[in-house]
């Protein structure tokens, strides 16, 4: 199957519910190009607003047009909306409960020739800290458009995230999905690889390198983090032994730690994560990075190997 990158599969979709719902209104923050909601502004004007570079209003607005029934979805880049807007998320959005969408394009090291100032490694610690919010990152444009699908008809905040480029296809058109419930990709009883967002196919990748040594490796989709799918951590903790979390994200906070908080809880395993250090991030691009800091299919069947000796 061919690529397709999650942010197109995001306005495509969003564009075809809003033109059966004249409530559901897309704001942007001068990022119709980066997030590719020209269409969507060509085709339904009067459903589209333009905030230019003023993330924090873009928000405040949204959380009022909300307040007036409309069905509110704010793009623009994660660094800028998980950052710059961050009191207006918490206050306007989160604390109020209005249903308003946080959609975050170009996140983690999308923007990595751009450097630090354009990263996104964050926001999934800071948007877990706020109560009554969603946290939501695709895998790929099916699981993208199945969860835009599911959030437009849906009351009520929610962070969504996603990468820029192009994804390989995990799922088929007509996957069956149990929204918030994480999607076991692959199965296996030696160790879990469990992995969110753009990270999900190396993982998946790694799984076949392992099995090509006799490991059986567990590959998990968790592309719902909060309110995260717990049952499916401690299973995978009393069934393999081992675990081994991959995110573009900074260790603090992430889905490292929100896996090792559930099996601290419930049932202690062996565990390694792989994600971005504490420390400023080399500049360069998006697969450059992701291979300078091990978030590849060698890496991690490597992390899963020495998991499984020690």
């Amino acid at each position: 199957m061919a690529k397709v990158s999650c942010r197109r599969a995001y306005t495509s979709e969003l564009q075809k519910l809003a033109e059966k719902n004249p409530d559901i209104l897309s704001v942007c923050t001068d990022s119709r190009g980066s997030v590719t909601m020209g269409g969507f502004a060509a085709a339904l004007p009067e459903q589209f607003l333009e905030f230019g570079i003023a993330e924090q209003n873009a928000v405040a607005a949204a959380a009022g047009a909300a307040l007036c029934g409309k069905n509110v979805f704010v793009s623009g880049p994660a660094c800028f909306l998980a950052a710059r807007s961050f009191e207006q998320v918490k206050v306007d959005v989160a604390y109020n409960k209005t249903n308003v969408k946080i959609v975050g394009v170009s996140s983690g090291v999308s923007y990595g020739p751009l450097g630090g100032t354009h990263t996104s490694l964050h926001d999934f610690a800071s948007m877990r800290a706020l109560p009554n919010i969603m946290v939501l990152t695709p895998a790929d444009a099916v699981e993208c458009r199945m969860i835009t699908r599911v959030l437009a008809g849906r009351q009520g905040p929610a962070y969504l995230r996603m990468g820029r480029g192009d994804v390989e296809a995990i799922y088929p058109e007509n996957e069956p999905f149990v929204f918030g419930k994480a999607k076991t990709v692959c199965s296996g009883s030696d160790v879990a690889l469990i992995a969110c967002g753009e990270t999900v196919w190396p993982a998946l990748c790694a799984a076949r390198l392992l099995q090509q040594k006799g490991i059986c490796a567990r590959v998990i989709d968790m592309y719902c983090l909060k309110p995260a799918d717990e049952e499916i951590v401690i299973r995978a903790a009393q069934e393999t032994g081992h675990i081994v979390t991959v995110e573009e994200h900074s260790i603090f906070g992430g889905l490292g730690e929100l896996v090792a908080h559930i099996t601290a809880e419930h049932c202690p395993v062996k565990m390694r994560m792989i994600g971005f250090p504490d420390s400023e991030v080399k500049v360069g691009e998006p697969a450059e990075l992701f291979q300078y800091y091990g978030l590849t299919a060698e890496n991690i069947a490597a992390a899963a190997e020495k998991i499984l000796r020690e």
